[in-house]
């Protein structure tokens, strides 16, 4: 695929995802390592005719735990917000007060990037016809709702039974008034039922602040929470314990999401990873800005991604449907 600038990148973005109006107040918020993108999109928006306010984080303050001074001041009057970050881990509870905090003010509308890269910009996911992305996106969500279960299986080992019922599958490949999504966008997602997840779940792709498995994860769940870990990998094991041991609900399941970009590669950024196509993710914690429900109030969410799934759609009273096989779309 050809290279794009990043302007051209930033604009396409900002026109076809965020839906960006001229006159629009924008607030980019970014560090040093984000500069190079987030001046793209400074410029990009500029010649939308936005107006364009900036928030640099200081790297001496990092890793955040708490939402710098000024910051929350600088959303008077913003109709857009774009988070252009490295991803530390150490900071997920800062960017989900951060998005709460954004989220409050029904008008904005938020791009999301943290970990964000210059070859995610000119190549791959964020070098894509965002038309087609946009359809395939609505009908998918579509066939998801109003579903009971899903059964989720993997040549790997995976055996997932999943309950959804009432939980809506949204995506973010439009970003909505007073929502979130991330850019580079393609996926779609909901909060599964957090009591409703039974069986096991075989990760061997990548995992959020992980990175990319060298052995794969098997993750046993039941009643919705994770009661075991096991991999080859003891270092693997001992890691995502302690990070899953953070709070109660961190164990407890938060999404499943199904990746649609066809320019997303598995690089082990989890930004990326999770909208490649013929995989999916499940994530463990916080949910609860998810459209269509979600109760979980942990201070951290982390994705898990698979391998080609296949999934089942079951409803209760009709005959269930297959939704995908090994990773591929059938509907």
């Amino acid at each position: 695929m050809k290279h794009k600038d990043m302007f051209d990148t930033a604009l396409d973005a900002l026109t076809e995802v965020v839906g960006t109006s001229p006159g629009e107040n924008v607030l980019i918020l970014n560090d040093i390592h984000s500069q190079s993108i987030a001046d793209a999109f400074s410029k990009a928006a500029k010649s939308k005719s936005c107006k364009v306010d900036s928030f640099v984080i200081k790297e001496n303050e990092r890793p955040l735990s708490e939402l710098p001074t000024g910051l929350v001041e600088l959303l008077n009057e913003k109709t857009i917000v774009l988070n252009i970050l490295k991803a530390f881990p150490e900071e997920i509870n800062f960017r989900i007060k951060w998005l709460f905090k954004i989220e409050e003010n029904k008008s904005i509308k938020c791009a999301h990037m943290p970990g964000i890269t210059e070859a995610m910009m000119t190549e791959g996911p964020m070098n894509i016809d965002y038309s087609g992305l946009q359809k395939k996106a609505s009908v998918l969500t579509d066939t998801l709702n109003d579903v009971d279960y899903l059964h989720i299986t993997t040549k790997a080992g995976t055996d997932l039974m999943l309950g959804i019922k009432n939980r809506t599958f949204t995506t973010d490949v439009v970003v909505m008034q007073g929502k979130t999504s991330n850019l580079p966008c393609g996926e779609i997602y909901c909060a599964p039922e957090e009591t409703k997840a039974d069986g096991v779940i075989v990760f061997d792709a990548s995992i959020g602040d992980i990175g990319l498995l060298k052995s794969s994860l098997k993750v046993t769940v039941s009643g919705g929470k994770i009661s075991r870990f096991e991999s080859k990998d003891k270092n693997l094991v001992d890691r995502i314990t302690e990070l899953s041991s953070i709070d109660e609900e961190a164990r407890i399941i938060g999404e499943l999401g199904i990746g649609i970009n066809p320019g997303a590669r598995i690089t082990g950024n989890m930004l990326e990873d999770e909208k490649a196509i013929h995989t999916a993710h499940i994530a463990f914690g916080n949910n609860e800005d998810f459209p269509g429900g979600g109760k979980n109030r942990s201070k951290i969410h982390r994705d898990y991604l698979f391998y080609a799934p296949t999934i089942e759609i079951i409803f209760i009273g009709k005959p269930s449907k297959m939704l995908m096989k090994e990773g591929e779309f059938i509907i």
